[in-house]
């Protein structure tokens, strides 16, 4: 008895062992042992157990052990488990080595993962869909669906689970072929009112830019809940249906849905694209309501809300708040003030980024402090952080889209020859988008000759991009050569390529109001338009003298005031000041660029009725108080 007084446990538990293999005797089951020092998390004493218990280890013992060492994602433990497995020659059945696929990617060890898997005498499907969603959570797209593909050649059927992970890798025009193909596998297996199959499915055909197959699917599924919810609205926004994205959200809503931090992120993005301020607020307010958890990507979502919306100070009240700051949170407000012209303040925010060195910047970081600079006439600036890239200070690499910005840098700054040479001697081929950039800045500060030239060059890379040719009209055009806008509009008939119309949008009472130029749809247009004629006499009163450089017809003064009059801007605009009460910001969005005479009237707008006026266009936005404008008249 004295040994058992003087040694430890451990020494019992191996004399008993001993006892054990000699007398036959029927001792109480080690793995229950095994098993309390898992849960205990003693992973040490349990890997102690697993060596003393040797060869005698069963299954119950391994799958403690396994399952311990894949919540502490413990590689080196779990390693000695599986090499213990090896040298006591143990056949560990399909389960046990299904686990071990578990184990090796939960640790990042694809390689290992997959070698189990190639190793495995016998496969089932909780095997090979361990591995294929291995693959496709960590963005090895065509390995998941390679893995798929043998797995069907094996004889093996697939779940739920196994056609529900395998969608999320059919990415990209062939990875898309092939999710339709196993869109009719799923058919034939009747797996399709699957909530799981049914969300990767309309999730999948959304990014994929197929909404209305999404909504199909959608529709089709006898439940529904939150994920696949939140997929379709998700699908909605991304591809810029905004309308459709809330019209669906509030449907949703009415039927009972719950929404999750996901959810509220997606309504956020279409009501950025709206600018539709009050519901944001609305949205932001039920959020805090309910409590749901303030996750990054949420927190990001509303900064780029409000500043969508032209409202940077909550914008910035968003961010400051922000607990953990990451890279997207940084940019989403460097962006917010560089879309308001406000390049001091891009820069000054660049520089606390740096100076609490929390967050690296990245390359889109880049592009919105270049942009800023360039929105907010910073171009020394500008080229001074493009050159310090080039020396290696940031640790990022210039790349095409940041070249671009300093083209569009100097061509906005009126530096138009010095942006062509500096096209000429890019490392990279320029792309259409950098050589748009230049022919716009051409349009502005009338460099006919580079304009033409440049034009010209974008006519044959890009044949079928309307606002190319529109913009080489408008230069024909300002130089009173009407034969050769002729000749490009015939063209454009005959290469079929159509002009996206202007349209303006206005929100009044959560209501949408869309416009048209010379709109006539609307059903107060006669009274709008004999408002905007009223207004046009009282401004000119002012000082308003109506810019007509922006109409490119060949017709007499008189006709080109009534056209310019007619712009979808003013009749929204108008609308906002006759239907809100005195005080209230006047806010209206274009799908284009905003005219000089739009810009013109809307700042006397400001100063004459005493309203704040904000007009967002395609690229930047244009706040206005007391008649100033924050893009200085720069844009």
């Amino acid at each position: 008895m004295k040994i058992f007084q003087s040694n430890s446990k451990r020494l019992l538990r191996r004399f008993i062992f001993t006892y054990q293999i000699t007398t036959q005797s029927t001792f109480p089951p080690h793995p229950p042992l095994l098993k309390t020092l898992c849960s205990n998390g003693q992973l040490r004493e349990a890997l102690s157990e697993m060596v003393i218990q040797g060869p005698e280890m069963k299954f119950e013992g391994y799958d403690a052990l396994l399952n311990a060492c894949v919540n502490q994602r413990a590689i080196r433990e779990g390693q000695r488990v599986h090499a213990h497995m090896i040298k006591t020659c143990y056949l560990a059945p399909v389960y046990l080595r299904s686990r071990f696929i578990v184990f090796y990617t939960k640790c990042e060890c694809l390689n290992d993962a997959r070698r189990v898997l190639d190793e495995m005498p016998q496969r089932n499907v909780v095997s090979w869909t361990a591995m294929i969603s291995a693959y496709s959570q960590r963005g090895f797209a065509p390995e998941a669906l390679h893995l798929f593909v043998q797995m069907l050649r094996s004889g093996t059927e697939p779940n739920e689970f196994t056609f529900a992970t395998v969608l999320t890798s059919c990415t990209g025009a062939s990875g898309f072929e092939l999710g339709r193909q196993i869109h009719s596998l799923i058919t034939k297996r009747n797996y399709e009112s699957h909530i799981f199959v049914g969300s990767s499915l309309l999730d999948m055909y959304a990014k994929g830019g197929r909404i209305h197959e999404a909504r199909g699917v959608f529709d089709c599924l006898p439940e529904r809940d939150v994920v696949c919810c939140t997929a379709i609205i998700s699908g909605y926004a991304q591809l810029g249906l905004d309308e459709e994205a809330l019209e669906l959200f509030r449907r949703l809503q009415m039927e009972g849905m719950s929404s999750n931090y996901v959810t509220y992120a997606s309504v956020l993005t279409a009501l950025s694209g709206l600018t539709a301020l009050d519901q944001g607020k609305q949205v932001h307010n039920h959020v805090l309501r309910s409590q749901v958890p303030s996750y990054a990507v949420l927190q990001n979502s509303l900064i780029d809300m409000y500043s969508k919306c032209g409202n940077l100070i909550y914008s910035r009240n968003v961010f400051d708040n922000m607990s953990d700051r990451t890279v997207i949170s940084w940019n989403a407000i460097l962006v917010g003030y560089g879309k308001h012209g406000m390049g001091k303040e891009v820069v000054e925010l660049f520089k606390l980024m740096r100076e609490e060195n929390k967050v690296k910047p990245d390359t889109v970081t880049f592009l919105a402090v270049l942009c800023g600079c360039s929105h907010g006439g910073m171009e020394d600036r500008g080229l001074e952080i493009f050159d310090e890239m080039m020396n290696g200070k940031y640790g990022v690499e210039p790349e095409n889209e940041h070249y671009g910005c300093v083209v569009d840098l100097l061509a906005r700054a009126g530096r138009i020859e010095e942006a062509f040479e500096f096209i000429k001697k890019m490392p990279f081929e320029p792309t259409a988008a950098i050589w748009g950039s230049l022919l716009g800045s051409c349009k502005v500060h009338s460099n006919f000759d580079i304009g033409v030239f440049v034009g010209q060059h974008l006519l044959e890379i890009e044949p079928k991009n309307a606002g190319n040719y529109i913009i080489l009209s408008n230069l024909y055009a300002s130089a009173g050569r009407w034969e050769d806008v002729r000749s490009l509009r015939k063209l454009m008939d005959e290469k079929a390529v159509r002009k996206e119309p202007g349209r303006s949008w206005i929100e009044l009472d959560q209501i949408l109001h869309t416009f048209h130029a010379s709109d006539r749809s609307h059903p107060r247009r006669e009274e709008l338009f004999s408002k905007v004629i009223e207004l046009s006499v009282k401004f000119k009163e002012a000082g308003y003298s109506p810019d007509l450089s922006c109409v490119l017809h060949d017709v007499d003064e008189e006709q080109k005031e009534k056209i310019v009059l007619g712009h979808s801007e003013k009749l929204a605009m108008t609308l906002g000041l006759i239907t809100t009460p005195h005080g209230v910001p006047i806010r209206v969005i274009k799908n284009l660029r905003i005219c000089v005479d739009c810009h013109n009237f809307a700042k006397f707008m400001s100063s004459v009725f005493e309203r704040e006026v904000s007009l967002r266009d395609k690229n930047r936005f244009h706040l206005i108080v007391g008649g100033i404008c924050c893009c200085g008249d720069y844009w």
